[in-house]
């Protein structure tokens, strides 16, 4: 059985590597790799739950914007997070909608007729106008590891990232540097082609972490 899907991004970042066969002329922004998303879901059970293409919020007030997407995560059992190069502002992160999907997500929530549970959360590293994911991720080749610019997150991915209560417990050096091993966080990591070639894989992954919350600090408000 599938799962319903809600997708958080910056809607007009255009810091991301292009994509040739992009529909439309112009820049390659963040909405096209949501629309490579619903592509690739389109072979799988999963189902997507986020705005349509054409579907435009931003002529809307902000109060009826964040009815529409919390009837949409309310919706959904998994929120998939990308992680743009320019997906921050600089406005305070309240005032930006990403922290606020990621804390409705993260929530469980009550409506007349039933009750949502805290969704499964995963996040997807774009390349950048380079084609490039240094600006927030470098594979360390000689440790077989990882190693995340977490400070150009929002504050909220941020606190739910090597947040396993036992993190210290199951770790490693290499070259000085300290290397969580397992799944240290709640909101798990991985880079675009990665996922692309394994879509329900990775999902999958997020659900199986959620399943496992409790294991977790989890930071649900907006600081």
């Amino acid at each position: 059985m599938g799962n319903k899907i809600f997708v958080s991004y910056k809607y007009m970042d255009s810091m991301v590597k292009d994509i040739p066969y992009k529909k439309d002329e112009g820049l390659t922004t963040a909405r096209h790799y949501v629309d490579e998303i619903q592509k690739l879901m389109s072979s799988t059970q999963h189902i997507y739950k986020g705005e349509d293409d054409g579907e435009d919020l931003g002529t809307l007030k902000d109060s009826t914007i964040g009815s529409k997407l919390g009837d949409k995560i309310f919706d959904s059992s998994v929120t998939i997070v990308l992680i743009s190069k320019g997906m921050k502002e600089e406005v305070d992160e309240k005032e930006q909608w990403i922290p606020w999907e990621i804390s409705y997500s993260l929530r469980e929530q009550s409506r007349l007729g039933g009750r949502s549970k805290t969704n499964a959360i995963l996040s997807v590293v774009i390349p950048d106008e380079f084609g490039d994911y240094s600006y927030f991720m470098t594979k360390n080749q000689g440790c077989n590891s990882i190693t995340y610019k977490t400070g150009i997150l929002f504050q909220i991915l941020r606190d739910n990232m090597f947040n396993h209560r036992n993190r210290n417990e199951n770790i490693r050096e290499c070259n000085g540097s300290i290397i969580f091993e397992g799944e240290p966080s709640f909101i798990s990591i991985v880079d675009w082609d990665s996922f692309k070639a394994n879509v329900s894989f990775y999902i999958n992954k997020a659900i199986e972490i959620k399943k496992r919350i409790n294991e977790y600090e989890i930071v649900k408000k907006i600081k």
